[in-house]
């Protein structure tokens, strides 16, 4: 069983790491696909600009007559009736509709982006800038990856004769976060792809959780079943030589004697219907029922009458109980039987798990805070660890000190503890220290 539980867990293991790995791989090619792609579609929404921009600048100015003009014409007129250049012809905004416009037209919504028209001989600086072109461009030039700096000369692009020309201007555009721009273009894969990996890892690790849940539980009920069994097999065992004396001739013969076996056997025999009547009650507890049927107890009438119920065990083990009745108000609704079983299985467990050198002590205190009476139960035990603390009030499960039949018990007490504490809508918590003791908290809404 467990070799087979690790092979599991390992091919699953192998199967989600390789899963995420594939995925990964997948996801950055996509990325670099995308990149691509949106790539090309800012270099032809760029080439259609130049062509805009160009296609505007060589449209011809009128033919004026001769006569029209002066004789000897000043450097001023001829400048005036001479080709503009670009950044003459148009202005900061018209330059951003266009390129606005020619990125939206090829699918590229609101990328960020600056521009600057700059003389072919860059003495002086631009001609044309938007507003934050420097910021931009000098980020541009320190990081690539998420600024893409494209410069495009001013000659039409699709002319094989002005193309060969010097140009005169050039257009710098610098666009900003496109990694950011990118991933939010593929982010519904992104977050579609970490939305299922997640899935598998969390059903991964409820498969595993469930399996060491059941694992751990089938521990338990084994350890419960043979726990159960040495335990009814001792009052049978005793029974059965208690009878087996009485076929004895002298034993008949001796009314003291027969009388003693009497007493054996029906001790015995009141011992295991008890154990029995044990179980049955925790397979049977109905929380229902105890909401039902609550009356008003006193706590401190309730825990002086488990203490005298138990001063036969307290005298054989010579034992004492210290009682601390700080509560001003101890009245609570509680099953009138359930109440004081769940009290008492805290005092009997502190008999239980007590010191054989040293005289048990038991400690029971009351105090109120806010509207709720708080119930410690204290005692001078072996203690438990943090892992045994952690696990006491689970079904089935004892608490081991060397050998699993030196303490009599089924593993059911605490856990109806907790449950008739839950039903009675209080809490409890324990704290322990391993060889110095064990302090139970119960914590109770008062009436």
């Amino acid at each position: 069983m467990r070799k087979n539980f690790t092979l599991i867990t390992i091919l699953i293991s192998l199967s989600l790491i390789g899963t995420i790995l594939i995925q990964y791989s997948w996801l950055k090619n996509v990325l670099t696909i995308k990149n691509e792609q949106i790539r090309d579609k800012v270099n032809m929404a760029e080439y259609e600009v130049v062509e805009s921009l160009v296609e505007a600048s060589q449209m011809s100015i009128p033919a004026l007559p001769l006569d029209v003009l002066p004789k000897d014409p000043s450097e001023e007129i001829l400048k005036m009736l001479g080709t503009k250049s670009i950044a003459e012809r148009f202005s900061v905004e018209e330059i951003n509709k266009k390129i606005n416009l020619a990125f939206e037209t090829n699918g590229l919504k609101h990328p960020n982006f600056q521009f600057a028209i700059v003389p072919t001989a860059n003495i002086s600086g631009p001609e044309l800038a938007s507003p934050g072109f420097e910021s931009k461009y000098s980020l541009g030039l320190k990081d690539t990856s998420n600024h893409w700096i494209d410069v495009w000369p001013l000659v039409s692009l699709t002319d094989a004769d002005a193309a060969n020309l010097l140009p005169n201007e050039k257009l710098i555009i610098v666009i900003s976060d496109m990694q950011t721009f990118v991933l939010r273009s593929v982010g519904w894969m992104i977050l579609a792809a970490i939305f299922f990996s997640l899935v598998i890892i969390t059903a991964f690790y409820l498969t595993i959780r469930t399996i060491l849940i059941q694992k751990k539980l089938s521990e338990m009920k084994t350890d419960f079943i043979n726990n159960m069994t040495h335990e009814l097999r001792t009052p049978l065992a005793t029974i059965s030589i208690a009878v087996d004396t009485l076929k004895n001739e002298k034993v008949i013969g001796d009314k003291d004697k027969l009388e003693s076996i009497r007493g054996i056997i029906k001790a015995e025999n009141s011992r295991m219907n008890a154990q029995v009547e044990q179980i049955l009650q925790a397979a049977q507890l109905d929380v229902s029922q105890v909401l039902k049927d609550k009356v008003t107890l006193h706590v401190h009438e309730v825990l002086q009458k488990i203490s005298d119920n138990f001063s036969l065990q307290l005298l054989e083990r010579n034992a004492q109980i210290q009682f601390k009745f700080n509560a001003t108000n101890d009245a609570v609704a509680g099953h009138p039987i359930h109440f004081v079983n769940m009290l008492s299985n805290l005092v009997d467990n502190a008999l239980k798990y007590s010191k054989e050198d040293i005289d048990p002590l038991i400690v029971l205190t009351t105090s109120n805070y806010r509207n709720t009476i708080l119930i410690t139960v204290e005692d001078n035990g072996i203690g438990m660890n943090k892992e045994t603390a952690s696990k006491v009030f689970d079904k089935f499960y004892r608490a081991h000190t060397g050998n699993i039949h030196n303490v009599k018990g089924f593993g059911l007490g605490l856990n109806y503890t907790r449950k008739m504490v839950d039903a009675h809508k209080g809490k409890i918590q324990v704290d322990s220290v391993l060889g110095k003791g064990t302090i139970f908290t119960i914590s109770l809404p008062l009436e």
